[in-house]
């Protein structure tokens, strides 16, 4: 859901309804349900499914996102622009409108500080279009030329240490992949809370995952083709001769990249990425680059400590170092900085990148507006200087003690239910009791705004400014690796619609932009405050208690915790869930990954029981009957919202970590509560008889 911040694994993050078992509301496509449209049939491959028998009613027990979501489902149609559509989606469009104006003003506001002066001319520099046209290459050309004058091995590492920058966070991803060969997250060493380390991880793919270059699926097949045909389009845009010969070798490095690229399941193993590495281990552990290079190249010489999150990956790019012809290489790296800052390219590149990643990935018929990717490229060089200028306006200061009261509510619930877990040895219960009472929480926006000194914009040199926030964004990271780790430093920028767990700091972020209506509404009862911010509130304090999360104490140290009794007892549990979540069927020939999505899925579990404790004890909760439980769970289902296309919708459900957003809502028929609110019977297709509910914390 994110435009220009890396995506993250543990935020609230959008997905789609489409069919589950045999009942199928059917919107992968774009198709409308009403409330009560969709037979009990799965999913036709196309994604869609036929509508329910004129006047049919859905009860809440056989679709509970149907019976919340089905009028709101038939009069929604995903914009034009768009792969997807939702309530955070629209939420953020809503954000995205007002961030607008507020720039414009800005802009025209004589006595505007120098900081709200950079915000304005990095936007108006992106939005000159005949600027852009005019300059052409121009910006890039020191880039291509570093790349054209590599001669060695050496030089090949040292550049593409050069090119490092720090855009991925591996404890909070959607997305592993990076436009680099790899991808730097400078935090706090999993084993020593006392320091910062570097990480090192795979990237270097155009595509979004390895399984796009493995998988032999017709649909596969399909984008392979069109992806090689996107890089030939690049090269010969940007005048490069014999652009289909170079251009199939581009595609056969980055599948023997591929090979050695770890699974999404994989990847969400810390254990498997608990790997100390120093510099000498680079030479022995992944032969074929120089990686003394290669680090000065990235300014990380010196450092002598660093973790190798895909070691198998870092082996095997190494080896495509020393084994791929130096020509292949330039090649390579010469199309994936065309590809990479296309957006800031004339008009030909941006629509050339547009046709493959928006149309062909996403299934998205039309390119956003200008104003929008404009919007989306100074969020992420300048996140926090906007930051500021939105909270100014938008965030009053009551909401923020209000969601701070919640908070504390639905910590304190949270800490009562591991009270009361029976499975759990006293010394496994005081450890996790104290995980949540020196949880840091931070609402709305950061202790400490960052500075944007010494970040040169320009107002007429849109690729330009793009490369130096790059620079600057990777520079100010560095730095960490002098500095102690600090519980309260921010990962979110408070107008992203989103939220945050983070485990090694053993806090949440909760941004200024989603503590509003769907979400928040200081005038809606508690019941539906509960039942969607506070469901959101939930999920993020259990994902400290998630099959990830639970591995790191309460100092955000990687350690085991845990008796070995309590262990096996939430493996147990948390497979059910698995189970349960590997029968969603989407499409025919794709189901949902229960093992891919554990982690969420026990977070949305977990936090939405935390959050209906909280609510029974908040003053409009105390001695409430059914309809308050019913507002509740709908307002946690209408949350969830979610239509998405196609081809938007297999992306997902291959590579997200998050459940489509209807099977998050089927996390109810796991709760008693809601099957005495919407008496829920046996034969009912969401039922499950008691023992059949699966009951972690």
């Amino acid at each position: 859901m994110k435009t220009s911040w890396t995506p993250i694994r543990t935020a609230v993050i959008l997905a789609l309804c489409g069919a589950t078992f045999a009942f199928a509301p059917a919107q992968a496509a774009g198709q409308a349900a009403a409330a009560g449209a969709g037979t009990n049939a799965s999913a036709s491959a196309s994604g869609t499914a036929p509508a329910r028998p004129a006047g049919a009613v859905v009860l809440p027990g056989d679709d509970f996102y149907a019976w919340a979501n089905g009028e709101w489902m038939a009069t929604t149609e995903i914009p034009a622009d768009r792969g997807s559509w939702g309530a955070m989606y629209a939420l953020a469009e809503e954000s995205n409108a007002r961030i607008a104006r507020l720039i414009e003003e800005a802009a025209a506001d004589k006595s505007a500080g120098a900081e709200a002066r950079k915000v304005t001319d990095f936007y108006n520099a992106y939005m000159n279009e005949a600027g852009i046209e005019a300059a052409g290459l121009s910006a890039l050309k020191p880039r291509l030329a570093k790349i054209e004058a590599v001669k060695t091995r050496a030089d090949l590492s040292r550049v593409l240490g050069e090119f490092l920058r720090a855009d991925v966070d591996p404890l909070n991803m959607t997305n592993f992949n990076t436009p680099n060969l790899f991808g730097v997250w400078i935090n706090q060493d999993l084993a020593d809370p006392s320091r910062n380390v570097p990480y090192l991880l795979q990237g270097g793919l155009g595509m979004p995952d390895r399984a796009y270059y493995l998988d032999n699926s017709p649909r596969m097949n399909e984008l392979r083709g069109k992806y090689q045909q996107y890089i030939v389009a690049m090269l010969e845009l940007a005048g490069y001769d014999n652009p289909a010969q170079r251009a199939a070798k581009i595609f056969a490095l980055e599948s023997e990249l591929a090979q050695s690229h770890a699974s999404r399941e994989e990847s969400a193993d810390i254990q498997k990425a608990n790997n100390h590495w120093t510099m000498k281990d680079f030479a022995a552990k992944a032969p074929g680059m120089d990686w003394n290079a290669f680090m000065k190249g990235a300014r990380l010489a010196g450092q002598d400590r660093f973790i190798a999150y895909h070691p198998g990956a870092l082996k095997g790019a190494a080896e495509q170092v020393a084994a791929t012809d130096l020509a292949t290489w330039k090649d390579y790296l010469a199309f994936h900085s065309l590809n990479q800052f296309a957006n800031t390219l004339p008009k030909a590149y941006a629509d050339l990148r547009f046709a493959f990643y928006g149309k062909g990935l996403t299934g998205s018929p039309q390119q956003s507006p200008r104003w929008k990717r404009a919007l989306a490229a100074t969020n992420g060089a300048l996140e926090d200087a906007v930051g500021k200028m939105y909270v100014a306006k938008y965030f009053p200061a009551g909401h923020k003690v209000h969601i701070q009261k919640m908070v504390a509510n639905i910590k304190d619930a949270f800490a009562r239910r591991i009270d009361k877990l029976d499975w759990m040895a006293p010394s496994t219960r005081a450890q996790a009791k104290e995980k949540v009472r020196t949880m840091y929480v931070g609402v709305g926006y950061p202790d400490t705004w960052k500075s944007y000194e010494g970040l040169v914009v320009s107002p007429t040199d849109a690729l330009g400014n793009v490369m130096r926030a790059q620079e600057f964004h990777y520079t100010r990271q560095l730095s960490k690796l002098k500095q102690k780790p600090k519980k309260t430093d921010w990962a979110m920028p408070a107008q992203l619609v989103n939220a945050l767990n983070l485990p090694l700091q053993n806090a949440l972020n909760f941004p200024a932009a989603i503590l509003q209506p769907p979400f928040y509404d200081p005038k809606a009862s508690d019941a539906r405050n509960y039942g969607a911010i506070g469901s959101v509130i939930g999920h993020e304090i259990s994902h400290s208690f998630d099959d990830m999360g639970a591995q790191f104490d309460a100092r955000g140290r990687l350690r085991d915790w845990w008796t070995k009794e309590d262990l096996a007892h939430f493996r147990k549990a948390s497979q059910k869930l698995v189970e349960q979540y590997n029968a969603y069927k989407p499409f025919e020939d794709l189901a949902v990954n229960g093992k891919l999505t554990l982690s969420e899925n026990l977070s949305d579990l977990a936090g939405l029981a935390a959050a209906h404790d909280a609510f029974k004890a908040s003053p409009g909760g105390k001695g409430s009957g059914v309809e308050a439980d019913r507002a509740f769970f709908t307002g946690f289902a209408r949350s969830w919202r979610t239509k998405m296309r196609e081809a938007s919708l297999r992306r997902t459900v291959l590579t997200d970590s998050h459940a489509p957003g209807q099977y998050r809502t089927y996390t109810v028929r796991n709760l008693d509560a809601w099957y005495e609110a919407f008496d829920v019977r046996p034969g009912q297709q969401l039922y499950l008889a008691p023992g059949e509910r699966v009951r972690v914390w």
